[in-house]
């Protein structure tokens, strides 16, 4: 029986699956960031970066390799309590992308990696654009499960039929008046399949869902997935949607 979960709960819930989060969660590809400093039209390497929503600081620590200079910025206790486990060195700050705790003009990028969606974009886009420097960028990028793969798309089907209708959050519309510059990436990793129903677990709609129920849906994917499966092994497929805009350039 599908039933829907009030955003807020979901949003609030990683914190109980911090460590799995930090464990099972899929990095970005390389071209992400590439993509970021193209559309933006500056280097990563120096940059002032505050990566909001952070997490357990999967995003922060690829942009810190790349030779940023970053913040984290991160609501839940759980999460901060994980990224300060992953990134000890890297500063963290307590608050939520609708009204960041940070100075006015003080960034090159803003950054919101798998986490926009839980934003109230009113609020967000005006607080993101008050922290960036003239010319600084925000940028946005997701990563879903590629609906082109029969699995996968089987796969969520089940989901929402648990669940309810869902979306690809990489579809959660960007703000308007900004010039959006948008590319999407396709990529996989090589994982097994009780990595993958170890993922899944750390998605909210099963956090919140919690024990046995979880458990219940989890046993019976992965009977779905040995049958595909045998081998114990699959290729996980993304598609990595990537959007970036420049303070001060508008759509024409």
């Amino acid at each position: 029986m599908a039933y829907e979960i009030p955003a807020r709960e979901r949003a609030l819930a990683f914190g109980r699956a911090a460590r799995a989060y930090a464990v099972h969660r899929p990095p970005y590809p390389a071209a992400v960031f590439e993509t970021v400093e193209e559309f933006s039209g500056q280097r990563l390497a120096g940059a002032r970066v505050a990566d909001v929503g952070t997490g357990s600081g999967i995003a922060a620590r690829a942009l810190r390799e790349r030779g940023a200079r970053v913040v984290g910025v991160e609501p839940g206790a759980g999460m901060a309590a994980q990224f300060r486990r992953e990134l000890p060195g890297v500063p963290l700050v307590r608050g939520d992308g609708n009204r960041l705790p940070l100075a006015e003009g003080s960034l090159d990028f803003v950054t919101y990696a798998q986490s926009w969606h839980w934003t109230d974009a009113a609020r967000a886009l005006p607080s993101a654009m008050r922290a960036l420097r003239a010319g600084g960028a925000l940028a946005l990028w997701w990563n879903d499960p590629d609906p082109s793969v029969p699995w996968v798309a089987g796969q969520q089907a089940r989901i929402e039929d648990r669940f309810g209708p869902g979306r690809y959050i990489s579809d959660v519309k960007t703000p308007p008046g900004l010039r959006w510059r948008r590319r999407t990436l396709r990529w996989s990793r090589r994982v097994s399949v009780d990595f993958h129903l170890a993922k899944l677990a750390t998605h909210s709609a099963f956090i919140v869902l919690g024990e046995p129920e979880a458990g219940a849906f989890l046993a019976a994917e992965r009977g779905h997935l040995t049958r595909h499966f045998p081998g114990g092994e699959l290729d996980e497929p993304y598609v990595t949607s990537v959007a970036v805009a420049v303070r001060g350039v508008t759509e024409a």
